[in-house]
Formats: structure tokens, C-alpha cells, sequence
């Protein structure tokens, strides 16, 4: 054995330890950390011959690379929609590393069982019924193309094909009809062979991210010559966290044929809100839903779940037949359900989250994070010189300057702010603007006033 491995692998205990008490220091300051630190890049290191050992790669790390790292873990990291990491979600993802399952096939421990047990929870959660059968994959871009893929072959269920064996040029003409869909939903379409020109963008409510109903009604009788289309719904979208009318929606399969896919990668949430529950109503009547876990569940990235009512269709996608593999059965293993064969635990995260706090705990998190996104909506609104371009419906402020909003003028005020909290831009009906998003376990209301008051003193330097 190398010595260094040797060593290591006595010293284990020890080194744990030390890792151990790093982490806890780690985490005891993502506080008050710069939240971009401003910290120089690291010039890269050639990679050694002998190695130098566990405790020295500890100590480069932390000397080298952890100044420069954001505090994306901290409360007041309010870009993309990136929660945090629970205090269990931690230890299962430890213990999914420690245990190191590669849940593929049922031919190999509990670690499927583990992750069907994990899905049936988050289909409580969510208020879905027993026909969505989920299984998980490593995001949202990911849970989008799994869905569109089952979609795919649906459609050619319809036209009497296979895409999956057949390819998807035997499916003719392709429509994929959305109102203001996700980025991945593109990307998807592209990797399916459908291609990013399949995407038909529907009309939405004057000022709303909604879809207009009547406008997608008269897109799918136009699409009625090609045959059944796909349908992608929004259950919270990226700028303002807005909701398609899911049921209303779902309705128009009377008289029309389509595949109904929502994406709630971080809307599905409002599900555990009394109040909010209603802005994803029906949605349980889609097709394939996609729910990104690494957001407001605050577990470690890679994680998110898909669902789908066909299964059997998902299988006919995924099927991966060799010797060493058993059969499809019916309840298929892991490997026929997304284009990965080796797939870690992932689920451990989620199941260790989940048991520890349960629905309340997790409503908690959610209700929370509502009242801190309604409360800097508010002060923002009485803030000189800014505006909200959209009311504040879940977790997502949306707001620009109010006089000459220009790309580079919100940069200035973003890297002012840097210290104390990281925004990302973006653009709302071809106004620059700039997205606060709140889906950390740890914001509190004291974090919101802290942004606020810094948002107004940066203000009066612009």
C-alpha cells in the first residue's frame, strides 16, 4: 500500500476529527462570512508525485481555496434559488459518502428500498397521489429532461413509434407549447433531438409570467394538424414565482391531446403552506412534474426528484439490458429510470432531512422564507431610487432601479453589496433587474432588515 494511503488510513480516527472540527468552525461563521469574499483566485498547483497526505491537503485547502469561496451555505446568499444544508441533510450526506452505495440494481442492499421509502415521504409532502412514481436525479435541468424524454415517447406511443427505438426523427413534426419556461427546458429538447426550435412560446397575461389560457388554447388547435403536442406548465418561474393555472390547464385534455409536464422545481413548495397551497392546485392531474431538492428542501447539491404517471413508458426510455442486470420486473431497479447507471445515494440526504423535522419542520423553513421575501418587498418598495417589478407572490424579490436601470449601473450596486449579500441579475420584459431569492434553512427576519438597510446605504453611493 502507498505509505501516504497507510498512513492515512491509521491516522483515520484522528483525521476525522480534524475534519470534523474544521467543518463545525466552518459553519460557525457562514453568519457573518462575506458572502463574495473578495479574496485573489489561487494560481494552480501542479499535481504532486508522493502526495502529501490527508492532514496537509486539509490545511492547503483551508489556506488556498476556502477564502475564495462563496458562502452559498449562509442566510444571506440570496442568488439562483440555492438553499442550505440542514443539519441532518449533513450527516446524510456524510453517511452517503461513508457508505459509498451505488443504488443502480436491487441485486445489491437497501439502498433502492431507502430511496423508494424517501419518494413515497416526498410525495406526501407535496400532496401528490400514489399513480406519480418518482425517483431521483441530480437537479432540476435534469428532472426537466427525464420528463420530456417520457414525453417523447408518449408521443410516440400516439403516432405508432418509438423514439427510443426508432429515433426522434420518426416522430415528424414536434411542438412543445410554454408560456416562460426554465432555460433547461430548451437545453432538454435539444439533448432529446427534438430540438430548441420545437419550443413554441405562448402568449402570457398582460404583466404575469402566467400563461394566457385563450392563448394557448388557440396554439394547440393550430398544433392539432401535427399531431398531440407537449405541454410544459409553470408551477413558480424564475423572475417572479409565478403559477399557471394547473388545473385550468390539465382541463384543455378533453379537447385536446397533449402530455402535460409541470415544472415546480422550487414552486412545488408552496404545497406546504396553508396559505400558499392553492397556487399549486391540480397539480397532481400533470403527466411528469419536475421538484428540485437542493433549493428549498436545504439539502446538498446534486439532488432532485422527478415524477411521472408512466413509468412504464420512463422504463421504455432507460431500459438498460445487460448480462449482469436482472430483469425489468415490476418494479424496475434504479438503472432503467435516468440516463445514469452509476448513481449515488443521493436519496440518504433527503431521508435524513425529512425524519428529523417532517412536514412541520419543513413548513416552518418555507412559511418563513415567504415572510422574509414579503418583508424586503416591502422595504424595498419604500426605498428611493428602486421599484419592484413584480409583487412578491412566494420567495423571489424582483426589482430594478427606478431611474435608468442599465445592466452596468445594477452590477456597481451588486458588487457594492457583495459582503453582505449575493444577488443575481437578470431581465424582466426587457428591463434589467436584479432577483433575491429565499430558500435558506438559516434566514431569518434579522438577515432580511440586515440586506435592506444595506440595499439603502448602497443606494445613496450609486
Amino acid at each position: 500500500m502507498h505509505p501516504r494511503l497507510a498512513e492515512d488510513r491509521d491516522r483515520l480516527p484522528h483525521l476525522l476529527e480534524a475534519v470534523r472540527q474544521h467543518a463545525v468552525d466552518v459553519l460557525a461563521q457562514v453568519s457573518e462570512r462575506e458572502v463574495v469574499p473578495a479574496a485573489p483566485l489561487p494560481e494552480p498547483n501542479p499535481l504532486s508525485v508522493q502526495g502529501a497526505g490527508l492532514q496537509a491537503a486539509l490545511v492547503e485547502f483551508a489556506a488556498r481555496w476556502e477564502p475564495a469561496l462563496s458562502t452559498s451555505a449562509g442566510p444571506r446568499y440570496f442568488g439562483f434559488v440555492t438553499g442550505g444544508v440542514t443539519p441532518a441533510a449533513l450527516v446524510g450526506d456524510w453517511l452517503t459518502s461513508t457508505w459509498d452505495q451505488n443504488t443502480f440494481s436491487s441485486l445489491d442492499g437497501a439502498g433502492q428500498h431507502l430511496e423508494r421509502e424517501t419518494i413515497g415521504w416526498l410525495r406526501t409532502l407535496f400532496g401528490l397521489s400514489d399513480q406519480q412514481h418518482g425517483t431521483f436525479v441530480s437537479g432540476a435541468t435534469m428532472s426537466n429532461m427525464v420528463g420530456l424524454a417520457i414525453a417523447r415517447e408518449w408521443l410516440g406511443e400516439q403516432r405508432g413509434v418509438s423514439p427510443a427505438e426508432h429515433g426522434a426523427g420518426a416522430l415528424g413534426t414536434v411542438r412543445v407549447l410554454s408560456g416562460a419556461e426554465h432555460s433547461s427546458v430548451p437545453k432538454a429538447l435539444s439533448m432529446l433531438g427534438l430540438g430548441r426550435q420545437a419550443l413554441v412560446r405562448v402568449p402570457t397575461l398582460p404583466g404575469r409570467e402566467a400563461v394566457n389560457l385563450s392563448a394557448l388554447e388557440h396554439a394547440l388547435r393550430a398544433a392539432e394538424p401535427d399531431g398531440p403536442c407537449i405541454v410544459v406548465a409553470n408551477a413558480g418561474t424564475v423572475n417572479t414565482v409565478d403559477f399557471d393555472d394547473l388545473r385550468a390547464i390539465a382541463a384543455l385534455r378533453e379537447r385536446y391531446s397533449f402530455w402535460l409536464h409541470v415544472d415546480a422545481a422550487f414552486g412545488a413548495f408552496a404545497a406546504l403552506s396553508p396559505d400558499h397551497a392553492h397556487l399549486v392546485d391540480g397539480l397532481d392531474l400533470a403527466d411528469s412534474i419536475c421538484i428540485d431538492l437542493h433549493k428549498w428542501l436545504n439539502v446538498p447539491y446534486d439532488s432532485a426528484v422527478q415524477f411521472t404517471r408512466r413509468p412504464d413508458l420512463q422504463t421504455g426510455v432507460f431500459q438498460n439490458a445487460a448480462a449482469y442486470l436482472g430483469p425489468l420486473g415490476d418494479i424496475p431497479d434504479m438503472i432503467h429510470l435516468t440516463p445514469e447507471n452509476s448513481r449515488r445515494l443521493r436519496a440518504l440526504a433527503a431521508w435524513f432531512t425529512l425524519r428529523a423535522y417532517g412536514r412541520d419542520g419543513h413548513r416552518e423553513i418555507t412559511e418563513r422564507c415567504i415572510r422574509c421575501a414579503r418583508a424586503l418587498g416591502d422595504a424595498l418598495d419604500s426605498t428611493p431610487g428602486l421599484r419592484l417589478l413584480a409583487p412578491v407572490r412566494l420567495n423571489v424579490v424582483c426589482f430594478t432601479l427606478a431611474d435608468n436601470p442599465t445592466a452596468k449601473r445594477l452590477a456597481t450596486l451588486t458588487k457594492q453589496l457583495a459582503d453582505e449579500v449575493f444577488l443575481t441579475p437578470t431581465v424582466l420584459d426587457g428591463v434589467p433587474a436584479l432577483r433575491a431569492a429565499f430558500s435558506n434553512w438559516q434566514t431569518t427576519e434579522s438577515d432580511t432588515r440586515r440586506v435592506a438597510a444595506a440595499l439603502q446605504a448602497a443606494m445613496h453611493k450609486l
